[in-house]
């Protein structure tokens, strides 16, 4: 069986513009294998956050195809679509998107909930998770109360919760002081490849790419190796 989880086969994304049709990705195409820490390094408005929302199945190409382990996501329906992407896809957000109104733990729980896992279980895999990033002590915190690394911890152990294949992360530390952005990504880095998740990682930090197993970029809608 092939261990590449992710395969963008020559997409096409336009959007309709006063201008007229904008192209942002024109053919690009790319592959990830299990285990593969990749670096986005495309500079603002060329495509990045485009690339990462087709290959987390949020958009559609106008044309070509996306696979999430060797499946084609173009000829599945909404809900098809939204259980795939529950099932294989862990996202994390620059702006971690946390529920204000629930607690660390509750906003570990609730993904796994929506994805049919029962309570108990959740909140297990949830103190684990939360454990492993050192918040045991905040488990019961609602975002509030949290430091931005520590909310930005919460944000990746409620990605992993549902142990995805595939982890897709836009600035996932864009927002925090540079030592806090270290200690973060370095869990971070850990849990992915201890647990064999292929990832796919924007960020506009040279260090920070430098860590991973190699660097694409963007250039003319299309998709390039980077150098590290």
């Amino acid at each position: 069986m092939s261990d590449v989880v992710l395969e963008l086969r020559d997409v096409v994304r336009r959007f309709r513009t006063e201008a007229g049709a904008l192209t942002v990705l024109d053919g690009a195409s790319l592959s990830l294998r299990a285990g593969e820490i990749v670096a986005l390094v495309a500079p603002s408005g060329t495509g990045k956050s485009t690339l990462l929302h087709l290959a987390g199945l949020l958009e559609k190409p106008d044309s070509g195809e996306v696979f999430i382990a060797g499946q084609a996501a173009g000829t599945l329906g909404d809900d098809k679509r939204t259980a795939l992407r529950r099932s294989s896809i862990g996202f994390v957000y620059q702006s971690h998107h946390l529920l204000p109104e629930f607690t660390a733990a509750e906003n570990v729980i609730l993904p796994q909930m929506a994805a049919g896992v029962g309570r108990a279980q959740a909140a297990a895999r949830a103190a684990e998770l939360l454990g492993r990033f050192g918040l045991t002590e905040r488990l019961d915190h609602r975002p509030g109360r949290l430091s931005g690394g520590e909310q930005q911890r919460v944000a990746i152990a409620r990605a992993l919760a549902n142990k995805p294949r595939l982890l897709l992360a836009d600035e996932p530390t864009g927002n925090l002081d540079v030592g806090t952005s270290d200690r973060v990504f370095e869990e971070l880095l850990e849990q992915v490849r201890g647990h064999g998740v292929a990832a796919l990682i924007a960020t506009h930090n040279p260090a920070l790419a430098a860590r991973m197993d190699r660097a694409v970029t963007i250039r003319g809608g299309r998709v390039e190796a980077a150098p590290l």
